[in-house]
């Protein structure tokens, strides 16, 4: 029993950053674009881009990506750039141009700009 103590006080201490409980969309305050821009989001992006902590997933947390002047790219934080990048994908990120609609773009977008 006090080896599994051990085990969860280790687990809960061993430097990975946890997630926040998953708020709902109205506690986040979010209107209808933006709740479908989140489900946009948790289908393409989520597997590998946090939302709401740093850190954690194989490519940069997008938790204030438009709150900041550049991407993690060093590239221009804005719609333009970012529906480049989403579209047509960077380096490790794959496009998602054949696979999302210019509306989905947009919701994401309108998301996006929550974090």
């Amino acid at each position: 029993m006090l080896a599994v103590a051990l085990l969860i006080a280790f687990a809960a201490c061993c430097g990975c950053e946890s997630r926040p409980p998953r708020r709902s969309d109205a506690e986040l305050g979010l209107n209808q674009q933006q709740a479908t821009g989140r489900k946009v989001y948790d289908t393409y992006c989520l597997g590998c881009h946090e939302a709401y902590v740093t850190g954690g997933r194989r490519g940069p947390s997008l938790m204030g990506v438009f709150k900041k002047k550049e991407l993690p790219s060093g590239t221009p934080a804005n719609d333009h750039r970012v529906s480049e990048v989403v579209m047509q994908g960077r380096a490790k990120m794959p496009a998602f141009g054949d696979r999302i609609t210019q509306q989905q773009l947009q919701d994401l977008l309108a998301y996006m700009h929550t974090l």
